[in-house]
């Protein structure tokens, strides 16, 4: 666990970056600094491996001050990384990869071993190794960078905007390359972003700083989005915050449908049944059990089902694994206000429409109001006892 305890960070010209800060980062989880610029999130970052020294108070790693050790061993013990990589451009991948193994007095051999298994574990084609930074793309410099903070297998790993030079498609992917990592690792990650969405998708726990180095509040990102501490937290999370706490609610209790879909190479009789329910569309599925499109009942002819001709059937959701707020998502972008559910191997589950996700999102909500209660007359007991 690292304890920050009272730390503040004053400057000779009076300057407060960080003032008087306190809060405890759990192990194995991912905890983000989040806020506008100048609130001191890099700061705090970099005090955590001492590239700058606090002015006042104490932060420990597992108990010990890290003052009381030597700052290179420090440093060494924690992966470091950075926004555009900060690679070395004279240096193939692999050996960007095993820099610090190397320095650790690893044998060339065993360090390139390693910064290639490392190279699998990012998702980098290992037919990258022999090449120069220069010649990846941002997202794969990026992952270069992930690889080479990991290579030492240090316990900390402290991470500085690392994503917010990629445009946003490969900033998704490289945001879920770090979950599935991090659950395969279990790491401490320490984790710096001023985007709020990219804060509350991959934090365990986030902490909102304000202008002066202040912690306005430090919650996990549910709680964060159900409960902002103040006015400030809550413009800073947005307008839409409602829709980001949707993130947090499964779709797996999800009433779906699986009356309107029917195969592509249906019977008259089929097509017939499955109209008679009373839907406005039809969801028209492969021999894969995939989706196609959509059509309305009696554009279908037994037969003569012409995929081309049918509407698109938008971006799917997967039932149970994706939240409320991705099926919301998909219905409202579906040219039919109905959102396609489909299991992990992409056959369809059934459909479900707008109106039931609303009510699903109803129950949710009245869910956690009542869990909420519930912890606060706990609370209540537990101070009372």
């Amino acid at each position: 666990m690292i304890r920050i305890d009272s730390v503040t960070k004053r400057y000779p010209d009076g300057t407060v970056a960080v003032d008087n800060l306190s809060l405890e980062i759990p192990d194995r989880s991912i905890t983000v600094f989040v806020g506008p610029s100048g609130c001191g999130k890099t700061t705090t970052l970099r005090m955590i491996n001492r590239m700058i020294e606090p002015s006042e108070g104490t932060i420990t790693l597992d108990g010990k001050d890290i003052t009381q050790q030597p700052v290179n061993t420090l440093r060494r013990s924690m992966g470091y990384v950075i926004q555009n990589a900060g690679l070395f451009q004279h240096r193939t991948i692999v050996d960007n990869i095993a820099t610090v193994p190397r320095l650790l007095g690893w044998s060339k051999d065993r360090a390139r071993a390693r910064a290639r298994e490392l190279m699998e574990r990012v998702g980098l084609d290992g037919a990258l190794a022999k090449r120069y930074p220069y010649q990846l793309s941002g997202g794969q410099q990026q992952r270069v960078g992930v690889a080479r903070a990991l290579a030492a297998d240090p316990p900390v790993l402290l991470m500085d905007e690392p994503f917010s030079a990629v445009d946003p498609v490969v900033r998704k992917g490289l945001q879920d390359e770090l979950l599935r990592i991090q659950g395969e690792l279990g790491k401490t990650i320490v984790f710096v972003t001023h985007d709020i969405d990219e804060a509350v998708k991959i934090g365990t726990m986030v902490a909102v700083m304000r202008t002066g180095g202040h912690l306005a509040q430090f919650a996990p990102p549910a709680e964060l989005l159900s409960s902002p501490a103040d006015a400030f937290v809550e413009d800073f999370l947005g307008a839409d915050r409602g829709i980001r706490r949707l993130s947090f609610f499964s779709s797996a209790g999800l009433d779906l449908l699986t009356s309107p879909v029917v195969a592509v190479d249906a019977t008259a009789e089929q097509i017939a049944e499955r109209g008679a329910n009373d839907v406005p569309y039809l969801l028209v599925i492969g021999a894969d059990g995939r989706p196609l499109g959509w059509s309305e009942p009696g554009a279908l002819t037994a037969g003569d089902i012409d995929p081309s001709r049918l509407l698109a059937h938008g971006r799917p959701f997967e039932h149970g694994k994706d939240s409320l707020r991705a099926a919301l998502d998909c219905a409202v972008l579906s040219p039919t206000g109905w959102a396609v559910a489909v299991s992990a191997d992409g056959r369809v589950a059934g459909v479900v429409s707008q109106q039931t996700i609303g009510e699903a999102i109803r129950a949710a909500h009245a869910e956690g109001r009542t869990d909420a209660r519930d912890s606060g007359d706990a609370g209540d007991a537990k101070v009372a006892g």
